[in-house]
């Protein structure tokens, strides 16, 4: 008897995916479409110069190609928790680079940049678990 029909609890899909993978799709079209705006909601008050600019873009196409197959493994039912993973990766990479910048930074900086890194990584590792 088969039941092409049914759904099961492995792929049915994870509101928690759905949500992390949205927020952070939409974090890295931010950084693409406007990535001068993107700074300043971080917490800098300066105009990016030009290298400034190419790494948000660069991290808008990680942010965006993260969230995205994140979300849309959600949507299909399929494994999210690599995805997790990636995202935590990425947001464990903006620590480690913010953590050797910490003393060059505002405190709104640290607070925003360092603090949304940590969070990040532990809804990384929180969905990941959650997921396996």
């Amino acid at each position: 008897m088969t039941t092409a029909t049914s759904t099961t609890a492995a792929t049915r899909p994870d509101p928690m995916a759905i949500a992390v993978g949205a927020l952070r799709l939409a974090s890295g079209v931010s950084f693409l479409v406007a990535p001068e705006a993107a700074n300043r909601l971080w917490g800098d008050d300066e105009e990016p110069n030009v290298t400034t600019s190419l790494l948000l873009r660069s991290m808008g196409y990680r942010d965006a190609l993260i969230g995205g197959v994140l979300l849309a493994s959600a949507l299909r039912g399929r494994p999210t928790a690599p995805w997790f993973l990636a995202s935590a990766g990425a947001d464990a990479a903006d620590l480690l680079g913010g953590a050797a910048n910490h003393t060059r930074m505002s405190r709104q900086q640290q607070l925003k940049g360092l603090g949304g890194a940590a969070v990040g990584i532990a809804v990384g590792i929180g969905g990941a678990l959650r997921a396996r």
